[in-house]
């Protein structure tokens, strides 16, 4: 029962660590178009929503662990190797692909549409990282 109720929890966080980028898709197409007041609102959510991905980042990993612990699984199956090389390159973009860009959208002098391309790229990028992973957790292929 408590391997059942750790892989929900590790699903649920896995919903929880993707979903919300996808809404972040459309949003950060228009944040640069639309007015000063829209934008501040955009933004808030922007930053509401990496966030929450953050934190269910952590629940992600924590029942990641616990599996592993209590499951059938050894930490040098290639699947799980690989999702923490690709989780590690995940937290490091993160931490630089989205803050900086958050920080300098209220320079005087910056480019609001340049900006807006980058956040647009990164939740791109971020999003094929966590299919990724997402595909070594479901496929679970045996690499070596």
């Amino acid at each position: 029962m408590l391997y059942q109720v750790l892989v929900y929890i590790h699903v649920m966080s896995a919903v929880l660590s993707i979903g919300p980028f996808f809404v972040l898709i459309p949003l950060v197409r228009q944040l640069y178009k639309v007015q000063a007041e829209v934008q501040a609102a955009y933004l808030s959510i922007f930053t509401f929503l990496v966030r929450l991905v953050k934190h269910a980042g952590h629940v992600l990993v924590a029942s990641g662990i616990l599996l592993i612990l209590k499951g059938p699984w050894s930490w040098t199956a290639s699947w799980i190797v690989m999702t923490v090389l690709v989780m590690a390159s995940s937290v490091f973009f993160l931490a630089r692909a989205f803050s900086p860009t958050l920080k300098k959208w209220n320079e005087p002098d910056s480019d609001k549409k340049k900006l807006a391309d980058k956040l647009h790229q990164s939740v791109w990028i971020y999003i094929l990282l966590l299919m990724l992973m997402l595909w070594f957790m479901v496929a679970k292929p045996i690499m070596w």
